[in-house]
């Protein structure tokens, strides 16, 4: 699982061969410049989803919910999953939390929504949680199982597994039926999930310990861009094969 944001990234990760697309709130970092998820939207969220679907020909496409768009009630949550679903064109919905959660996944799975849940690190949660840090560590290790079967037992398709330690994300693996999707959690998950940007090494600066960058795009960028700066400047572009006669 990858994450895409736009027609073409998600044309290119599903001709790839993914498995599956994640529409993430991570939008919000990522291409809309905030610095949480917190302030992303539901039409924010809609309007990104629909340019992936477009893209996507194979691949199971999975839209995130965006905070307190399901926190308030379960008609509330019910409304806005639905809408979600009918206007993007997305496969399914995902949203955070385990236990507190579990009442709100069952009332969409009854109304035929698939839902994902994600437990661990929740970043909507990150101002309660004191900031971005691994969860489950010693005595929290119960409450994040129970926050599994929670999730499970409510009807969910499959659960992200975040920021984990990897001990207990294989014990939570081999506990449940359904899939777990790992991101910081170890390779004993049944599957992954990263953010592309970080995947192609879009972003200089601070890159978590879980990321590992593939390419990197930023330098090919930059190299590229200065190059066609200088072609302009100098003459050489465009020349007499990039004209028309």
């Amino acid at each position: 699982m990858l994450t895409s944001y736009d027609y073409a990234f998600a044309s290119i990760v599903d001709q790839a061969g993914i498995d599956s697309i994640l529409v993430g709130d991570s939008v919000g970092n990522t291409v809309l410049g905030y610095t949480s998820t917190i302030p992303v939207t539901i039409e924010e969220m809609i309007h990104h989803t629909k340019a992936v679907t477009r893209g996507a020909k194979k691949a199971l496409v999975v839209i995130d919910m965006p905070f307190m768009s399901y926190h308030e009630s379960i008609e509330q949550a019910k409304r806005n999953a639905g809408r979600m679903i009918k206007e993007s064109g997305a496969d399914a919905v995902k949203l955070e939390g385990g236990t507190r959660m579990k009442e709100v996944i069952k009332a969409l799975v009854d109304i035929e929504i698939p839902v994902m849940g994600h437990i661990g690190l929740t970043p909507q949660s990150v101002n309660r949680m004191g900031g971005y840090k691994v969860q489950g560590k010693g005595k929290e290790a119960e409450s994040l199982i129970l926050d599994a079967k929670a999730v499970e037992e409510a009807g969910a398709f499959s659960v992200v597994l975040e920021c984990v330690p990897r001990k207990l994300a294989k014990e939570i693996t081999e506990m449940l039926t359904i899939p777990t999707i790992g991101i910081g959690a170890g390779p004993d998950c049944d599957g992954q999930v990263l953010v592309i940007h970080d995947l192609l090494g879009l972003f200089g600066g601070f890159r978590p310990k879980f990321v590992k960058k593939y390419l990197d795009m930023r330098e090919e960028m930059d190299s590229a861009i200065k190059n066609y700066i200088e072609e302009v400047r100098s003459g050489v572009f465009p020349d007499d094969s990039h004209s028309f006669h």
